[in-house]
């Protein structure tokens, strides 16, 4: 099994509840996983370009997080 197979069936089971199937999360989403506002997440971005380390996919006047590089985030803070 590759590394990426890997990562997606070892997500953290609250962001797994969360994500489903999918490899990008809105913003309201990953605000729930770090338990914070979604108004949070968005003054990161907005200052910073990126909020806890991640960089955002921006398709049209919405940002998508990546799921996997949350669960790795969420992995190295345990």
């Amino acid at each position: 099994m590759n590394q990426l197979n890997s990562e997606v069936t070892n997500l953290p089971p609250g962001l797994s509840a969360i994500a489903g199937n999918r490899d990008l999360i809105t913003t309201p989403e990953i605000a729930q996983v770090f338990n914070v506002a979604s108004q949070t997440i968005r003054k990161n971005y907005s200052t910073t370009g990126f909020a806890y380390g991640i960089k955002p996919t921006k398709i049209g006047n919405r940002l998508l997080w990546s799921v996997a590089q949350i669960a790795e985030k969420l992995r190295g803070a345990l």
